[in-house]
């Protein structure tokens, strides 16, 4: 049997691995960074005396990056089309407080952490609480609605994988969304804005969250709608799978370059079904 045909697609994955130095030491291989420029691996598996079948096991098993233990997702603009809430609320907010800003103007500074927009704003720290009062306020008055394909999407994945929430969003009001949309079950944990002290891109909250489902981050990925989301997941070691949304980031989210780019979160499954293959 000559399985040396398979370690081909994998090799560039096994200098980080433990398993691999093992295995070349007991093949009397050279030092990692030799092995691959001087094609001693090749010629040590046509000779090695250890089965090639325990090798080939170890191809399939090289660290767990194939696998998908857990998937976590944003909640607004990733399964909740919760834009013109959003803008209209950050528009009402903008009157209240005087400042001149426009839907445009929004655009350009949008972020998932509310406070770099209050600072691009040049709004005082002092006022801060008054324009958070202000903004629930307007919110109140809409309805958002999930995006096409989320409930199913969720349904789908949570037969094959836990699920987990972490989001930027009110805990107070994001939760009472999950319960209208009765889909807080389905996640086995939900951090909300708050719940760290630092906010995303900063990766505590994600880190939270895989703390309380009892997951290693290489072996999920984080779905996001923005360019902070995917910093927040890199940062924790976890996959970054970016969804186009209605905020206004896809040029920002185009380029943070994520490990998967999705034109809608209806397409996560087959996705992530690719991804294992």
């Amino acid at each position: 049997m000559d399985f040396t045909g398979v370690l081909t697609p994998d090799l560039t994955g096994w200098p980080q691995n433990g398993k691999f130095h093992f295995f070349r030491s007991l093949l009397g291989l050279p030092p990692c960074r030799e092995v691959f420029r001087t094609g001693a691996l090749r010629r040590a598996l046509r000779t090695a005396i250890v089965p090639q079948f325990l090798l080939l096991w170890l191809v399939m098993k090289t660290d767990g990056t194939r696998e998908i233990h857990g998937v976590l997702f944003d909640w607004d603009g990733t399964l909740l089309n919760s834009y013109r809430a959003d803008s209209q609320a950050y528009l009402a907010m903008f009157r209240a407080m005087g400042i001149p800003w426009g839907l445009d103007d929004l655009a350009r500074h949008y972020s998932p952490d509310w406070y770099r927009v209050y600072r691009a704003a040049g709004l005082p720290r002092r006022r801060w609480d008054a324009a958070d009062r202000a903004w629930r306020k307007s919110y109140a008055d809409h309805k958002p609605r999930l995006m096409p394909g989320a409930r199913r999407v969720l349904a789908t994945l949570l037969r094959r994988h836990p699920l987990g929430l972490v989001t930027s969003g009110d805990r107070q009001r994001v939760l009472r969304q999950l319960r209208e949309f009765r889909l807080a079950p389905l996640f086995a944990a939900r951090v909300c804005g708050g719940d760290t002290r630092q906010r995303k891109p900063h990766p505590a909250p994600l880190l939270l969250a895989l703390r309380t489902m009892r997951l290693e981050p290489r072996t999920c990925v984080y779905v996001g709608d923005s360019p902070e989301d995917l910093q927040m997941a890199r940062r924790a070691g976890v996959r970054a799978i970016g969804v186009l949304g209605p905020f206004p980031t896809e040029k920002r989210l185009r380029a943070a370059r994520p490990d998967l780019l999705l034109d809608s979160i209806a397409e996560l499954p087959q996705a992530l079904h690719e991804l294992l293959r």
